[in-house]
């Protein structure tokens, strides 16, 4: 897992860093490859926006917020990206269960289809 973080017009600090990385971790277990992540914090005026981008398993997701609070930007700029990554897991597990998509109508010869 690999995470770069990008401060601007603010100072970088630990706890921010620390606090992003641990809800970033929590993604990586509906992944299988590792994922790789940028984070950019910013303010302008009184608003603290984050911007995050993960990648992986070919897939990229992206979560955009702004907030007064910046732990609250984060919350929910990675609520965004755990339900985009949770959509698509369903989209890829449900192909894998209903099969390639050919229904046994297809399948069957002519002669064998229910008459209407």
């Amino acid at each position: 897992m690999r995470i770069n973080f990008t401060f601007r017009n603010l100072d970088s600090s630990d706890s921010i860093r620390h606090y992003a990385s641990e809800k970033i971790a929590r993604i990586q277990k509906y992944l299988r490859a590792p994922l790789d992540a940028e984070v950019t914090v910013s303010t302008e005026r009184h608003l603290h926006r984050v911007d995050l981008s993960v990648s992986a398993d070919g897939h990229h997701y992206v979560g955009h917020e702004e907030s007064e609070d910046m732990y609250a930007s984060i919350d929910k700029a990675m609520d965004k990206l755990v339900r985009q990554v949770r959509e698509t897991k369903a989209t890829i597990t449900g192909r894998k269960r209903h099969g390639s998509g050919i229904h046994e109508l297809e399948l069957k010869r002519p002669s064998e289809l229910p008459r209407m």
